[in-house]
């Protein structure tokens, strides 16, 4: 399996098949352009998203061996169940940029992203129910871990004293779970129930890793398109905030006065962030998350040994490496 070629020609596919799933739908007479689909295509096509869910969905399905050509909609599934995420969280968070463009909610409003969060749900479903039922139930019970880790994450907001097992089941539910259905979905499709044990224990661990890896780059402003210490503008208690304040005191009171007001400066958010550098919680977030890719990495027994599950695990110690020169550039 030359790996790097068949997830380009597959990525290649899903891009067309979102392509054709987005297209203006039947809006009735008198009515110039789909509103819900401008709004959709505007998030998902075109504006630099990574498509780790439908990579991951290849190499899972490469390594039990489920042709491509099944998987497809399995990855633009993903794709989508993600998107639809993000619409609803840049309304709950009143986000204005994404990917370095303005959110849905910033061009059409509240109403549309909503809205157009839900179409793309149901067209995901839509597509899995003519593919297996099973994925179906599945991925219904994907989108109810990650709603709950989501309204989890609201009620976490400015709680400085919100404990890591806390923090890492929001983790889990909003990026861990999709990730392990990606194994398990591909895994269900070759009826091999080992397989879907190990794959979604894989995904959920490394999910709870590429969260870290985004709290981690929120601190040292390598997230293109966010601008830094955004997690301490907006009160969110990411794990290197949360770790910081756990070794100095007089942080935690800083922080706790600046999250007291309804707006905090640019310079107060600077100078907070800078503060949570200086206490080592970087570091020690690329160890927890080195934990979480090492036990993902365990997960995947005896899959390893093909060329798409070493793929898998060659992608996880990337994302290991890419923080650590992240961290090291930043000491430079």
């Amino acid at each position: 399996m030359d790996v790097a070629h068949e997830l380009t020609e597959f990525l290649g596919q899903v891009e067309q098949r979102l392509t054709e799933l987005l297209a203006d739908g039947d809006v009735g007479p008198d009515v110039k352009g789909d509103t819900l689909m401008d709004a959709a295509r505007h998030l998902c096509l075109g504006a630099g998203g990574k498509r780790a869910r439908p990579m991951l969905v290849r190499l899972f399905g490469g390594v039990v061996g489920v042709p491509a050509t099944r998987l497809v909609d399995v990855g633009v599934a993903a794709e989508m169940i993600h998107s639809a995420s993000l619409l609803h969280d840049d309304v709950v968070d009143a986000g204005m940029f994404r990917r370095g463009r303005p959110t849905v909610n910033a061009r059409w409003g509240n109403i549309v992203a909503v809205m157009s969060g839900d179409l793309i749900l149901s067209t995901a479903l839509s597509q899995l129910s003519l593919l297996d039922a099973r994925l179906v139930q599945s991925g219904l019970a994907i989108v109810t871990e990650m709603t709950r880790a989501a309204i989890a994450e609201v009620e976490a907001r400015g709680d400085m004293n919100l404990p890591l097992t806390r923090l890492r089941y929001i983790a889990e539910g909003k990026t861990g779970s999709l990730f392990g259905w990606c194994g398990k979905a591909a895994a269900t499709l070759a009826d091999q129930p080992e397989a879907v044990a190990r794959f979604d224990a894989f995904g959920r661990h490394l999910g709870v890793a590429f969260q870290i890896a985004d709290d981690i780059r929120d601190i040292l402003g390598t997230d293109v398109g966010k601008p830094r210490y955004a997690d301490v503008h907006s009160r969110t208690p990411s794990l290197p905030i949360l770790l910081a304040v756990s070794r100095d005191e007089s942080l935690r009171r800083k922080l706790k006065d600046a999250w007291a007001f309804s707006v905090i400066t640019p310079e107060r958010t600077r100078e907070i962030g800078a503060a949570i550098e200086a206490t080592g919680a970087v570091e020690a977030s690329m160890e927890m998350m080195n934990v979480e890719i090492e036990a993902a990495l365990d997960k995947l027994g005896p899959f390893a040994n093909d060329a798409a599950g070493a793929e898998l695990m060659s992608w996880a110690h990337r994302l290991s490496e890419g923080i650590a020169q992240q961290v090291k550039g930043r000491a430079a």
